[in-house]
């Protein structure tokens, strides 16, 4: 994996305040996109100078036109098509191990037959080595074939002379020269690819190549998106490590692909990746679990290193995402800081946070529709936390809604069962409920001095009542 370790940015957080005040400042009409290639080779010989860049800086939004570059096909042909979603990798060769090939396998052996009419690979290979990439595309031809001719995988090079200069570039953080080398020719390895699939699909996940995927990881990310619909976000996550499973929609891509090459030579490119995000205005990260990608590689692309990542939040079986339809949730507890009851039923890795609940507590969810149900499970505690559970609670579901839309609530309550150390699953439940559900909520049915930690709750829905 191709992760590298965190210092302070502090320095660089500067310089972007004073490029956003220059933002503000200064307007310029007739914003032309000049060559990119003068423009990054200049880059590496500046130092990040505010005044020099407030043309191309100041507005994210003008970087819609892509990067003026000629790739090379090594493998597969223009897809004919766009697809959902396009899988990005870029490679380079490795003082030890490979893991490409294996990363390829996983993405289309844990895709159905549907799924893989939905989604384009395409495999950069970056590095300069011209007799390794000769090698890796005869191993990617001959193992991938029907993939190839399928459309669904292609290989793509960048030749050497459209990279900026690569030696000496400013040493931040007091990294090495060659680890300085390593990360900045990185970034601009990403800005290519990203460059390259702007158009290929609707959406885009960025793997790294020693990644093992989940099953269906495909479906999963469409439900999370069809869960986001009407939501601004920039970045979604599916994994918690590097530059694995980062979602972009693809109109962002021409301007995530200039921003890595401005500041190519500045930080590693998930330094940068949280700096673009925040840019557009996406503050929290929005980060799903479990996660859908795994860091497989025992060897590190810089140097050999050892790597031994692992994501624990990482499943390989289907990855079955709940349904948790639109609903209005409130609570009678008493809320500590901002963990508010709307934590809990989202997918997001947040949680609701109250303080001792008494007998008759509750937290309650009403649904904006009736809904049939098929399962629920409710989680409390967290691994930091193990005795913030709720000791003694129920879980009912409800009909027969009374009060104004801001204060409606269910007067009738069926209860399905009783929490087991502090936690809630049941499957099955539209053939215990008759009745088309209105509201569900946990009820706490013994006062408990600990506090109490809703980590997340889930539900599946089997099919819509008549209205």
């Amino acid at each position: 994996m191709r992760c590298l370790r965190k210092r302070s940015a502090v320095s660089f957080l500067g310089v972007l305040v004073i490029c956003l005040l220059f933002m503000n400042l200064y307007i310029e009409d007739g914003y032309v996109l000049e060559g990119d290639k003068q423009l990054i080779r200049e880059t590496a010989t500046h130092q990040l100078n505010p005044e020099r860049y407030v043309h191309t800086f100041k507005d994210l939004s003008n970087f819609s036109g892509s990067i003026n570059i000629s790739y090379r096909y090594l493998a597969g042909t223009p897809l004919p098509r766009k697809r959902y979603l396009t899988i990005g990798l870029s490679s380079v060769k490795r003082k030890k191990g490979n893991y490409l090939l294996e990363t390829i396998k996983s993405i289309f052996e844990q895709s159905s037959y549907e799924e893989l009419k939905e989604i384009a690979v395409v495999v950069q290979l970056a590095d300069f080595d011209s007799a390794w990439c000769e090698g890796m595309v005869q191993d990617i031809s001959q193992k991938f074939a029907h993939h190839i001719i399928a459309g669904r995988l292609i290989v793509i090079h960048v030749p050497e002379e459209y990279y900026p200069v690569l030696d000496g570039l400013k040493r931040n953080y007091n990294d090495p020269e060659d680890r300085v080398k390593f990360r900045s020719k990185q970034n601009v390895d990403y800005a290519f690819l990203l460059n390259f699939c702007a158009n290929l699909s609707d959406y885009y996940v960025m793997l790294e190549d020693d990644v093992r995927c989940s099953k269906n990881f495909l479906t999963a990310v469409k439900k999370v998106i069809t869960s986001r619909e009407g939501s601004y976000w920039v970045t979604l996550e599916f994994s918690k490590l590097g530059y694995i499973g980062k979602l972009y929609h693809s109109h962002d891509l021409p301007r995530l692909a200039h921003f890595l090459l401005m500041f190519y030579q500045e930080m590693p490119c998930d330094w940068l990746l949280i700096h673009f995000r925040g840019l557009l205005a996406q503050k929290e990260v929005i980060r799903f679990k479990p996660s859908l990608f795994q860091h497989m590689g025992y060897y590190s692309s810089y140097k050999g290193a050892e790597n031994k990542l692992k994501d624990d939040d990482f499943e390989e079986e289907s990855f079955d995402i709940p349904d948790n339809p639109p609903a209005n949730l409130h609570t009678n507890m008493n809320v500590f800081e901002n963990y508010e009851a709307s934590k809990a039923y989202s997918s997001i890795d947040e949680y609701f946070w109250g303080k001792a609940p008494s007998t008759g507590d509750f937290y309650g969810i009403v649904f904006e529709k009736p809904i049939k149900i098929s399962k629920i499970k409710v989680v409390t505690g967290t691994e930091d936390r193990q005795n913030d559970i709720l000791h003694h609670g129920a879980l009912e579901v409800g009909e027969k809604i009374v009060g104004s839309k801001k204060g409606r609530q269910c007067t009738t309550f069926l209860r399905l069962g009783e929490f087991k150390n502090g936690n809630f699953e049941i499957t099955n439940v539209e053939h215990k409920v008759l009745f088309d559900i209105n509201c569900m909520r946990i009820l706490v049915t013994k006062s408990q001095k600990e506090w109490l930690i809703i980590r997340s709750i889930s539900i599946w829905t089997s099919q819509t009542p008549n209205q």
